[in-house]
């Protein structure tokens, strides 16, 4: 969140301010410490997604928040057994709910797989849908994997021409449309995607996971 205000000058000139980003469960304090100056009018409460409250608005809004999902990371990985033909998904999901953190770990055989690119974009489009699944929508999320490709690509940096890809990335975009996210993509290197390239690889060897942990 960030605050946006207008401050009530000794001179007649009209002072306006806004913060930088901070997390939402101080958002109620540092309102309440700029409202004791007396000195502040017309204040908003905004988020990343550009929406804003009052403060009223915002303490109602606050208590409905806790019991969604926020402060979702998203890690991925793919990968193609070209002699088999069968491509492993591994996805790694960490968010908190309820002042509480969790962890979902996931993984998915897959056939009709053709290379690794579309093993990576498959594992992408899982990891979305399990938002989907815990009640994720209309937050920023941070989505972070290996595969230039498929950052490339999702970021619009690098075109996509084809067509197998292509559909994977329409598919997914769709689904971000759906779920009004605002989705921050990093790029790994493989040894900082351990967990879900281990995940990944079980699949492969035939190791099923599918875990939603409350972290301590």
């Amino acid at each position: 969140m960030k605050i946006k205000f207008k401050y009530k000058s000794k001179t007649a000139s009209e002072l306006w301010f806004e913060s930088d980003y901070f997390s939402r469960k101080e958002t109620l304090i540092h309102v309440d410490d700029l409202m004791k100056t007396g000195r502040v009018l017309n204040l908003e409460i905004i988020d990343e997604m550009g929406n804003s409250w009052s403060r009223k608005e915002f303490i109602k809004l606050n208590q409905e928040l806790e019991k969604e999902p926020e402060n979702i990371v998203v890690f991925f990985d793919g990968g193609y057994d070209k002699e088999t033909n069968y491509a492993g998904a591994g996805i790694v999901i960490y968010y908190d709910k309820d002042g509480e953190s969790f962890r979902i770990r996931k993984n998915d055989l897959l056939e009709e797989i053709e290379n690794n690119n579309e093993a990576e974009y498959a594992a992408l489009h899982i990891a979305i849908g399990l938002l989907e699944e815990i009640g994720v929508k209309n937050v920023p999320c941070i989505i972070k994997g290996d595969s230039q490709v498929v950052m490339k690509q999702l970021g619009g940096e690098w075109p996509c021409y084809e067509e197998g890809l292509s559909r994977w990335l329409d598919r997914i975009e769709a689904l971000i449309q759906k779920l009004r996210l605002k989705p921050s993509l990093v790029f790994l290197s493989r040894k900082d995607n351990k967990e879900a390239d281990k995940l990944a690889n079980q699949a492969l060897q035939g190791t099923q996971v599918h875990s939603n942990k409350r972290l301590e």
